[in-house]
């Protein structure tokens, strides 16, 4: 019994080192999935990519992810937790130095990080205040995400032009309508009067950003996808309310994809 318990007690101790050491990770897989798309149509615009496109890409990984724990820690209130407080510092000196060394070769760039850091504050404010998944707060963060394709292509090429604003906006209202769509399948979001007015709404400024110039013709049909997928739910709504999540993930990552080649192929093309 005794041989037992000196077996149990340096088990429990040698594994805080471990928990301590452990990186934070999102676990939200639909982020990875927008910010890597959107980082790609950035990088399709720009037609390069060089060792800025690679540090671009780290630092808005990394940026991304100083987010999560922080976020985590302002959950515990009172708590503090030194893993979370760590591991955000360890982020975002990452997101800082590569960063930074990108502004210094592209100093357009500090309106991306502007955009970040304001959304950021935003963000924590509305953990405080227990607001963080309304429709505003969530497309703000969505709109920051997006920033990644500004970024890359910025950061890439050292200019900017309208149409990679337009690309910016597409990508935000692209992504955006999973905001509305996920929220179907919860009894007290469950109207379809949101989802179907703001795709009304998004359909209208994607026009919009055609007539001025900021979108080609193929990149703003692109918009037709999230129409697609809009239409297909609300079709089969009952399934979508009822089938777990990961079969939504699935869907929304498929029609990601199918988003990205036609916006790649479109400024490949340059129509």
């Amino acid at each position: 019994m005794a041989s037992s318990q000196s077996n149990v007690v340096p088990e429990s101790v040698t594994s805080l080192p471990r928990l301590w050491y452990r990186p934070t990770l999102s676990p939200h897989h639909g982020i990875y999935v927008m910010l890597v798309i959107s980082f790609l149509t950035g990088v399709a615009a720009s037609q390069h990519w060089t060792l800025s496109t690679t540090l671009a890409l780290v630092c808005a990984f990394a940026g991304f992810q100083a987010e999560h724990p922080l976020t985590l820690q302002i959950k515990q209130r009172h708590s503090w937790k030194p893993r979370f407080l760590l591991w955000s510092s360890i982020y975002a000196g990452i997101a800082l130095i590569t960063g930074g060394y990108l502004y210094l070769q592209a100093p357009l760039l500090r309106w991306i990080y502007l955009g970040a850091i304001v959304t950021l504050a935003i963000d924590t404010l509305s953990v405080l205040n227990r607001q963080q998944k309304t429709y505003v707060n969530e497309f703000i963060t969505f709109a920051a995400v997006c920033l990644a394709a500004p970024l890359a292509y910025i950061a890439t090429t050292g200019t900017w032009t309208t149409s990679i604003i337009g690309l910016w906006l597409l990508n935000t209202l692209f992504f955006s309508s999973a905001i509305f769509t996920v929220k179907l399948r919860k009894s007290k979001t469950s109207s379809l009067i949101p989802p179907v007015l703001y795709h009304l709404i998004a359909t209208a400024i994607i026009t919009e950003l055609w007539f001025l110039g900021w979108l080609s013709a193929i990149s703003a049909l692109s918009f037709g996808i999230a129409l697609l997928k809009i239409a297909l739910i609300l079709w089969k709504k009952n399934w979508y309310c009822t089938t777990p999540i990961y079969n939504v993930a699935k869907l929304e990552t498929s029609f990601s994809l199918l988003f990205l080649s036609v916006v790649a192929i479109s400024q490949f093309l340059s129509i």
